[in-house]
């Protein structure tokens, strides 16, 4: 059956991918983005089967006028994924209450936004189905991402208490954990409008993610996540490094907390001798 559905931050990444891919399949789609010229680009792109709508995910009252356009244009809601997020990382000492405020908003309450507006609408029509995006960093520990590992723990445990309690109405709750995915986020120094970190990686964090073996691309994840709304899985977590390293989180998480600390750390203090070098 074809769904009605609305993908948060669908301009771009992983949203755009998972757009394109509910549309091949036949559902109708929502391309819901901050920035309108890349929601418009994505819906065009689909054709007939989407439609583009401009909206910040840390206004409520936005997002909640999403899903009520939405359900009066097509009289329901089958599908949420609230994928819209940023990345910030760095030493904790360099970043302010700013940079926490700003990803805590759009990663965490962008999620909760999402959830409140549909929810509803999905338990009074006793059907639905809610896809929060997560990381595999809501499962690990990893350094100098401390912000961004929060939201996505977040995330995570939000997506499972849920799953819980929306099973009395016959919704579903689904939560993704991707590995390093090659998206635009990999390229984002922290927003544009707050300091940079001097310890932040110059161009983003994509070239220690791609040391660390090859990206998973966004439109594999994005057949991982149909496949995981059909199956109701509570947890999506690719590729599969991704599930190993949290398999052997799960067995012992001290010593690979360690080693991820250890490693990280290394990595930093590289980082830190090759900016001195370079400054002269």
């Amino acid at each position: 059956m074809a769904r009605v559905a609305i993908v948060t931050g669908g301009g771009s990444g992983i949203g755009e991918a998972l757009c394109r891919a509910l549309a091949l399949r036949g559902d109708t789609v929502v391309v819901a983005d901050i920035d309108g010229a890349a929601a418009q680009r994505v819906a065009s792109d689909i054709g007939t089967r989407a439609a583009a709508a401009k909206a910040d995910v840390r206004d409520s009252v936005a997002v909640q006028e999403l899903v009520d356009d939405t359900v009066a244009a097509h009289g329901r809601l089958d599908l949420i994924v609230n994928n819209a997020g940023i990345g910030v990382g760095g030493d904790l000492l360099e970043l302010t209450v700013a940079h926490w405020d700003r990803i805590i908003d759009i990663n965490l309450r962008g999620v909760v936004h999402g959830i409140q507006a549909a929810y509803p609408v999905m338990a009074r029509q006793r059907r639905g189905h809610i896809v929060n995006i997560g990381s595999v960093a809501g499962l690990t520990p990893p350094p100098y991402l401390t912000p961004y590992v929060a939201t996505k723990h977040a995330v995570v445990g939000l997506s499972l208490a849920l799953r819980g309690e929306a099973k009395a109405h016959n919704v579903g709750v689904t939560v993704v954990c991707p590995g390093w995915t090659d998206t635009p986020i990999l390229d984002s120094t922290g927003p544009a409008d707050l300091p940079r970190p001097a310890s932040a990686m110059e161009g983003g964090v994509r070239e220690a993610a791609e040391k660390m073996g090859k990206l998973y691309s966004p439109h594999a994840l994005a057949q991982d996540i149909i496949r995981g709304i059909e199956r109701n899985k509570a947890m999506v977590v690719v590729p599969r490094q991704a599930r190993i390293l949290w398999r052997a989180m799960r067995i012992a998480p001290t010593g690979v907390a360690a080693f991820i600390g250890f490693t990280a750390r290394r990595e930093h203090q590289k980082r830190l001798a090759h900016q001195r070098l370079a400054q002269g």
